[in-house]
């Protein structure tokens, strides 16, 4: 096998793998208590807002933020919006 061959083979085999990789959807949850004002991903549950980008206050606890599913209490988060 000629070097351009083994080099192409390698690259069809890596780019197959990243393929699949991309194909796997992350797992998320919602995050609450950690968004920036202005970064939170949906409505609140109160109904204070309806939309994206609206949270007013840095880490509301009513606010959320989808982050990869494991790592939201790690951040200083909750997985559930406070008791109104």
């Amino acid at each position: 096998m000629s070097n351009k061959t083994m080099i192409a083979v390698a690259l069809a085999g890596l780019m197959g793998s990243t393929a699949a990789l991309a194909a796997e959807p992350v797992k998320t949850e919602k995050c609450f208590g950690i968004a920036k004002a202005g970064q939170n991903d949906c409505a609140t549950k109160s109904g204070s807002h309806s939309c994206a980008g609206m949270s007013k206050k840095d880490n509301d606890p009513a606010e959320w933020k989808k982050v990869p599913a494991g790592t939201c209490e790690k951040m200083g988060g909750k997985l559930e919006a406070p008791k109104s």
